[in-house]
């Protein structure tokens, strides 16, 4: 079985929630629960006012809707948008500024916002402060050639300095006149929010982004999914009407699972694959096992040798590091872990043995559509590795509830 997103409610207690995750080979990659009575903000325009400014973060703090704060940090503000400036070219308390949710609420801090409002297509992404041409790294340096010679006059010549543009991975896989209609349409919506927000007032949404599911789909969509599968006929239709229309899916590729014996749920096991992403020990083939250990600052992975008896030596370790690493690249997608982590692997005694295991982790960690990046052993022998913050991690959005 190739990749396959399927996106489907699960009931955990008492709550409701709508389950998107990414398959391959049975296994799960990566899962997104979205509660069913609170609606995301991540992705949202609003029109803020700025509260306070603490000049040690070099931060302000915006509301964005009444009692709800938001964090700006101050060197990303470039060209903001204002709508109301009380010291021209400086901000300060009470100016009225757009901005955009970048980040989630995590744990006890506040959403993160920007002043460089991105509009993201499937194939590309337009940005209001970074106005250059970017290209996806992950193309090869033809590809790159050939977006960069496409874009150049015949986007970013329209309206110079107003804008940038991000041609994304999966552009690779649409023709011209596709990537030329979504940037027409990401242009239009850009204008329209010129047009309007100095005219708006203050706490005012200017724009709601796609459904989380119709997002995480757009997201996956240069994974080649064999399949995207649901049984909500309204999730379906909103599928169908964001991707089938623009020629982007193809109609086979998208099912309606209909099958009153056996519940989609039931059948990808979602239950228990969702209770195993929430364990604290996670076993490992070998009989090691990880220990994951999340706290407020940071999270923690012990490897531990557990139930492997073979014979303990360089080789022994290297090869239950190696297995160790793999798997904790794959549960920092499955459990969404971002921020610090510290990982404790079993120790070695040669350099040679640590450069395999450093090369082993960042093969692993390339293969996550989130920038996961592996910093250095510590003087202690801690692996240290950061992982962008975007979304809150798994065990915190179902943090209410308890299977």
């Amino acid at each position: 079985m190739g990749k396959r997103v399927v996106i489907t409610k699960q009931k955990i207690k008492d709550s409701e929630y709508m389950v998107t995750a990414l398959f391959e080979d049975h296994q799960m990659l990566e899962v997104s629960c979205e509660s069913i009575q609170e609606n995301t903000i991540l992705g949202n325009i609003y029109i803020g006012r700025i509260k306070r400014i603490v000049k040690k973060l070099d931060a302000a703090f915006i509301e964005i809707s009444p009692g709800q704060m938001g964090y700006l940090p101050l060197s990303e503000a470039k060209e903001p948008m204002m709508v109301k400036q009380c010291r021209p070219g400086k901000l300060t308390e009470e100016d009225e500024v757009v901005v955009q949710v970048s980040r989630e609420a995590i744990k006890t801090k506040d959403p993160t916002v920007s002043t460089n409002i991105m509009f993201k297509g499937n194939a590309l992404i337009l940005t209001t402060e970074n106005k250059k041409l970017g290209i996806s790294k992950k193309l090869s340096s033809e590809k790159r050639e050939y977006f960069q010679s496409l874009f150049a006059d015949r986007a970013m010549g329209k309206e110079s300095g107003d804008f940038g543009l991000i041609v994304r991975t999966n552009a690779v896989n649409y023709t011209e006149e596709q990537l030329f209609a979504e940037f027409r349409e990401m242009y239009e919506q850009f204008s329209g929010l010129k047009n309007i927000y100095k005219h708006r007032t203050c706490y005012s949404c200017l724009y709601h982004a796609p459904l989380s599911y119709v997002a995480n789909i757009r997201d996956h969509l240069s994974m080649n999914l064999e399949k995207i599968v649901t049984d909500e006929s309204s999730v379906y239709e909103a599928l169908r009407q964001t991707f089938l229309k623009e020629d982007i899916v193809q109609k086979d590729r998208l099912e309606l699972y209909q099958d009153p014996a056996l519940s989609l749920s039931a059948l990808y096991g979602l239950r228990s694959k969702l209770e195993e992403a929430l364990r604290e020990r996670v076993w490992l083939r070998s009989g090691a096992y990880l220990v994951i250990s999340p706290t407020e600052a940071l999270t923690v992975i012990d490897v531990n040798s557990g139930k492997c008896i073979k014979g303990k030596d360089t080789d022994f370790y290297l090869k239950v590091n190696e297995e160790a690493a793999a798997e904790i690249a794959r549960q920092l997608r499955l459990r969404n872990i971002s921020g610090i982590c510290i990982v404790d692997f079993i120790n070695m005694d040669t350099e040679d043995a640590r450069t395999r295991l450093i090369h082993t982790l960042k093969h692993h960690l390339a293969k996550d559509m989130v920038p996961s990046v592996f910093i250095d052993f510590t003087k202690l022998g801690l692996a240290e590795i950061t992982r962008k913050k975007i979304k809150k991690p798994l065990w915190e959005q179902v943090a209410e509830t308890v299977f």
